[in-house]
């Protein structure tokens, strides 16, 4: 692996980890990617989207943090903000005026921080289904 690739890898291992169906498959993913050098992170998250902004950003940095992808410096903090912002700005129109629920997944190779969004949007059982994705170097 280039270093180059490291954007690309944590794009698609943060992808998918996003979208593994329960917490057994998520972890199998985790423990191989781990021993392949990709530190990860996920958290499910649910609510109305526009004030559940600020929460599903939080959860990001707070997982990264608690599972040892960062660190509690600033830039490494940012970083993973910034690409959740990113993940977030992506789904946007789909998304206002409705609840989502979904997972959001972390995951980092070096510099190279990767954060995408699985989301199901709306009402009731009418949903729809959207993905986020967000790239930062710290």
């Amino acid at each position: 692996m280039t270093d180059n690739m490291g954007s690309r890898l944590v794009a698609a291992a943060a992808l998918a980890l996003a979208i593994t169906p329960d917490r057994l498959s998520e972890k199998a993913l985790r423990s191989r990617y781990s021993e392949g050098g990709i530190q990860t992170a996920a958290a499910d998250f649910g609510g109305e989207f526009v004030p559940s902004i600020g929460r599903i950003i939080e959860c990001a940095i707070v997982s990264a943090r608690r599972e040892g992808v960062i660190t509690d410096l600033h830039p490494e903090e940012g970083a993973v903000a910034g690409a959740a912002r990113e993940a977030l700005s992506q789904i946007i129109n789909k998304a206002i005026g409705l609840n989502v629920g979904g997972k959001i997944a972390v995951a980092r190779r070096e510099d190279h921080i990767g954060v995408a969004m699985f989301f199901g949007i709306g009402l009731l059982h009418l949903n729809e289904v959207a993905v986020g994705l967000g790239h930062r170097v710290v």
